[in-house]
């Protein structure tokens, strides 16, 4: 008989950032490897998912543990620098 597929849902921080061209870069520190981009925000996050997708599959594959992280915020830090 044949073992039933489940479906699991991961959650994965990633960063997002905005390149001086117009192109949007996503990276998910989590995942060595998984990183991207894209000409619209759009774009870079459905690449992002295809990614850590194909990631998580790989590690399946040969048995890998699959990191579980809490959910993280992000905020941008001001500092004054005199030069």
């Amino acid at each position: 008989m044949k073992k039933k597929k489940i479906t699991k849902i991961y959650q994965f921080p990633a960063i997002i950032e905005k390149d001086e061209k117009g192109y949007f870069f996503a990276s998910v520190p989590a995942l060595p490897g998984c990183y991207t981009q894209g000409r619209s925000l759009e774009e870079a996050l459905r690449n992002i998912r295809e990614v850590i997708t194909l990631h998580i599959e790989d590690r399946i594959l040969h048995k890998e543990k699959i990191p579980v992280l809490k959910p993280i915020s992000l905020s941008s830090i001001e500092v004054k620098v005199k030069v």
